[in-house]
């Protein structure tokens, strides 16, 4: 049995940040494995680890800039890795769900995962529909939020316990081929040991683009289309009381009488 996780790598801005045209500047960014993904790759390495799967394979949609990323998935345990980018890519201002999911089939056409793991969401760009519109692409069994998960690959079930509104949790069972997207907090993802680190520069990391993947620019052409970015405007009113403690207890006790506290 064979896992596939989808894995990107998501940005984090920084608290002071520059704009520039329709991007934030890179040097106002950080990024790193997005934390949901992290989550799924560790579910997808402890089923290797428990002899339930035989392989475990990620794909990234991302530039060769993201290899540094893939690597330390390739370093927490996965087997291979496979990037998939391409100049019509290149040139998208962003790759909508559709686009993603049209990728992704394509991945899942040709690698036939009996488990296919993703994160509910991505960290920066947060659509939360990517795993399930995939699901429905392939025509695989789905279910969303999982927060506990037991394959049984000889009935060919996973039997998944999941997250719905209102702190209700719901307990059930999926056929295999199944696409899971896995919540935080279903186990502790691992550091990357030294030893899987230098592991991980000899594994393989293919790099396939769309006509690997049988697909046309077309396929993956988004529907969404980014108009203007701007600094959200900020409703705090907050006041910072400077000067010694005792100043700046006395000038608190003034504001609060104003605001009528106490009264």
């Amino acid at each position: 049995m064979n896992v596939l996780v989808t894995v990107t790598e998501g940005a984090t801005v920084d608290d002071e940040f520059r704009i520039d045209g329709l991007a934030i500047d890179d040097g106002s960014l950080t990024t790193d494995l997005n934390e949901w993904d992290e989550y799924a790759l560790e579910t997808a390495v402890r089923l290797a680890e428990a002899d339930l799967v035989d392989e475990v394979v990620t794909v990234t949609i991302g530039p060769e800039d993201c290899e540094g990323t893939i690597r330390q998935v390739l370093a927490k345990g996965a087997d291979r890795a496979i990037r998939v980018w391409d100049d019509a890519l290149e040139r998208s201002e962003m790759l909508d769900v559709g686009a993603k999911t049209a990728l992704l089939a394509a991945v899942v056409e040709t690698e036939e995962p009996d488990l296919v793991l993703t994160g509910v969401q991505s960290a920066d760009e947060g659509f939360m529909a990517t795993g399930v519109s995939l699901a429905a692409a392939v025509d695989y069994g789905w279910a969303a939020v999982v927060n506990a998960l037991e394959v049984d690959p000889d009935e060919r079930i996973a039997r998944v316990r999941r997250e719905l509104e209102g702190g209700v949790e719901e307990r059930t069972e999926v056929d295999l081929p199944a696409v899971l997207t896995i919540q935080t907090g279903i186990n502790e993802p691992r550091y990357a040991s030294l030893r899987g680190i230098r592991m991980a520069q000899r594994k393989e990391l293919a790099v396939r683009s769309l006509a690997d993947l049988g697909l046309e620019a077309s396929a993956v052409e988004s529907r969404l289309r980014l108009r203007e970015l701007a600094e959200p405007e900020s409703e705090s009113e907050a006041r910072v009381l400077e000067g010694s403690s005792e100043e700046a207890a006395a000038e608190l006790a003034t504001v609060l009488r104003e605001q009528g506290v106490g009264r």
